[in-house]
């Protein structure tokens, strides 16, 4: 029996950090798999760390610098992603949260997976707390939130050769005095030859006194998988669409155009089948059966899903967004009023997973469709022509 293998890359508290590594198949002890840091200069980017893991077949790259996000991957030869009009990944010191209104987050965001919490992942807007002095006050709540603009205090490298595993660990605070205490703890891995890659993360508070929490995964990819007439594939009890814009798009939610000149985004809210296990999934396939990506999650940990169109010309950002959440990525007020904020107790943590697949083959595609299939037999899909007040402020 092999050990599992480990590497330490940042750990703040003992004052370690490499700028660079490579370790190869022999040095992890997984055939095929290869991991490569780097330090990124130059541009928005300088600075930035990246991580970049290959397992023969697939490779992504996760950036410390960025909440651990993964920012591209390969499977086959075919880009995992999106082309954002940003060149990045971009240093956070260059995201300005507050800047449009609250929409500072947007300037840094160009990943494949990101994250969007941990104290809220909505839009921006006003929310009340109580203060240090036990005073209810209003603040102003950026988009999204800000633990993907936030770099992490540890980073690990693991090697599992008895499995095959490759995996990447990271730490994250987002934290204050007088404010949430939360630590991202998050392992991304894979396995020699597969086409899928998992998240497993856990968020703890760090309090001695209870925090909310929100958490969404925002899953971002365009071409190839993207496409004139590609379609999301999802087992479907009820959805909604968020606003009047996304209502002229209700005929044709689960398709998609091709880039359009002036497209201005549909958002759609979704309540999903689940299985015994409570597991589900949902995905994206191009036009011609013979391409698709795969999420998959468990509705226990991630009870609700949002559909984000955004087919706009190539060179504004061409993007469909599928994104499981604890919550809808409405304002937190809201979505505290509809029961859908997580409180955590001090100590207490919340434990999440998510997995990427790849299917680069009508037979793989035919699979997870069938799959799909199963799980929607036996229930009645409802279809909301206009905005419902459970899912949205209306």
């Amino acid at each position: 029996m092999s050990a599992t293998k480990t590497w330490i890359l940042t750990n703040v508290d003992k004052n370690i950090w490499k700028e660079n590594l490579f370790l190869g198949h022999d040095d992890l002890g997984v055939a095929d798999c290869t991991v490569a840091k780097t330090r990124l200069e130059g541009g928005v980017r300088d600075g930035v760390d990246l991580v970049e893991v290959t397992n023969a077949d697939l490779s992504f790259s996760v950036l410390p610098t960025r909440g651990m996000s993964l920012w591209k991957g390969f499977y086959r030869g075919f880009p995992i992603g999106w082309e954002s009009p940003i060149k990045g990944p971009v240093h956070p010191h260059w995201v300005d949260e507050l800047d449009r209104g609250g929409l500072g987050w947007l300037k840094g965001f160009d990943e494949c997976i990101v994250r969007c919490g941990l104290d809220s992942n909505g839009g921006p807007g006003e929310d009340i707390i109580i203060d240090n002095n036990g005073n209810s006050t209003s603040v102003n709540l950026t988009l999204h939130g800000k633990i993907a603009n936030l770099p992490a205090h540890y980073l690990e490298i693991k090697a599992d050769p008895e499995s095959s595993t490759v995996s990447v660990l990271g730490e994250v605070d987002e934290s204050a005095l007088f404010l949430p205490g939360l630590r991202l703890r998050s392992t991304i891995s894979t396995t020699a030859g597969s086409n899928r890659l998992r998240i497993e993360d856990e968020i703890i508070n760090l309090k001695a006194t209870p925090s909310e929490l929100e958490l969404l995964y925002h899953c971002n990819f365009g071409q190839p998988f993207l496409g004139a007439r590609s379609k999301l594939l999802a087992p479907i009890l009820e959805v909604a669409p968020r606003d009047a814009r996304a209502v002229q798009g209700i005929q044709q939610i689960n398709t998609y155009l091709p880039p359009t000149k002036g497209y201005v985004e549909q958002v759609y809210f979704y309540d999903l089948v689940e299985d015994s296990s409570n597991q589900t999934l949902v995905a994206l396939r191009n036009a011609s059966k013979d391409r698709g990506v795969v999420l998959r999650f468990s509705k226990k940990e991630l009870p609700y899903f949002t559909q984000w169109k955004n087919t706009s010309a190539l060179s504004d950002g061409y993007v469909t967004g599928l994104e499981p959440g604890t919550n809808y990525p409405n304002l937190k007020r809201f979505e505290r009023e509809k029961n859908r904020v997580i409180r955590l107790e001090p100590g207490q943590s919340y434990h999440c997973q998510l997995t990427l697949e790849i299917c680069t083959s009508r037979k793989e595609v035919e699979a997870i469709e069938k799959e799909i299939d199963c799980l929607q037999s036996g229930y009645r899909m409802t279809i909301h022509q206009s905005p419902q007040p459970k899912y949205t402020p209306i």
